[in-house]
């Protein structure tokens, strides 16, 4: 009896030995992949931060990888001198922010009426919107009808146009079918009007979704540019932080690496000159993407979880 006891219980034993080794080289090669991954993806970030903060000249010579060579802050004075940056910061701060509330609130209230069942046209609103993901007018249209609309030549072009988007609205109707209707319904029995449960009861729960959302809408209208250069080119009051460096690398695009300019020259004195464009586009890119990067970190755990909308269905 024994001996036919261990006898079952052998396969089960090597079973779990065998799963137990598999488990260890799974974590072994997930673990070496996602670290190599992440080197992968940081070494560029680092190496340009590196650059930004060495000696133009210096920089020619190439070689630097982690650290900068000979340091200096000269690359981020010439960025941050430029006529219009000041400007143009503050315009994109501005547009960042007031864009991307007025954005997350109308899709959110579009999404909480299209994603309730009693609304007749949900299914009809909903494909004309997945059209428009798919099928604009194309640019000149555009061109006029903001011109008609008198939103050319202002701020509000940044703001208005940009306020629905399908995309976030069909993923936020999607996380708001996920809530029971029950919490809705026992609402409304005391006396809850839709705004009161739009506001009280969808909306706390849409942390997540909202996070998330918040952070493409501002990703998007701090690496803006194409709408200041086409609605807003003859108005510099109105001009954006992206535009202004665009404008900035294009003109140190066209000279060679280690050449000095004429005005650069005038206003060293003739003195050495300590940027070229290979750091001056380094600075430029650091001075764009350092605002965006340090928000993530704080809305890291709901977007992570604003990611998986739809992965699961019950």
């Amino acid at each position: 009896m024994a001996e036919a006891e261990v006898t079952l219980n052998r396969p089960l034993k090597q079973r779990k030995k065998k799963m137990a080794t598999e488990d260890i080289i799974f974590t072994i090669f997930n673990t070496t992949f996602l670290v190599l991954f992440a080197i992968v993806t940081i070494y560029p970030i680092l190496n340009t931060l590196a650059y930004s903060f060495n000696e133009g000249n210096d920089a020619v010579r190439g070689g630097i990888h982690l650290l900068p060579r000979k340091f200096a802050t000269k690359n981020y004075e010439t960025v941050f001198a430029k006529e219009g940056i000041i400007v143009g910061a503050r315009i994109t701060v501005l547009r960042t922010i007031l864009g991307t509330l007025t954005s997350l609130f109308a899709n959110a209230l579009l999404s909480f009426i299209l994603s309730r069942k009693r609304f007749l046209f949900k299914s009809s609103l909903s494909l004309f919107w997945i059209i428009t993901m798919y099928a604009s007018g194309g640019l000149i249209p555009t061109m006029v009808l903001f011109r008609y609309l008198h939103l050319t030549q202002s701020f509000w072009v940044y703001v208005i146009p940009g306020m629905v988007s399908a995309f976030n609205v069909m993923v936020m109707r999607t996380y708001m079918g996920g809530i029971p209707e029950s919490l809705e319904e026992s609402a409304m029995l005391e006396g809850a009007g839709y705004m009161t449960v739009f506001a009280k009861i969808i909306s706390p729960l849409c942390k997540p979704v909202y996070a998330t959302i918040a952070l493409f809408v501002a990703v998007y209208h701090w690496n803006s540019w194409f709408d200041a250069m086409l609605y807003n080119r003859m108005n510099p009051e109105y001009t954006t932080l992206q535009y202004e460096l665009m404008k900035l690398l294009d003109n140190v695009s066209t000279a060679t690496s280690g050449q000095v300019s004429a005005q650069q020259a005038a206003q060293t004195g003739g003195a050495s000159v300590t940027v070229t464009p290979m750091t001056v586009r380094a600075a430029a890119t650091i001075a764009t993407m350092a605002p965006i990067i340090a928000l993530y970190p704080f809305l890291q755990r709901y977007f992570v979880t604003g990611l998986t909308i739809g992965g699961v269905k019950e």
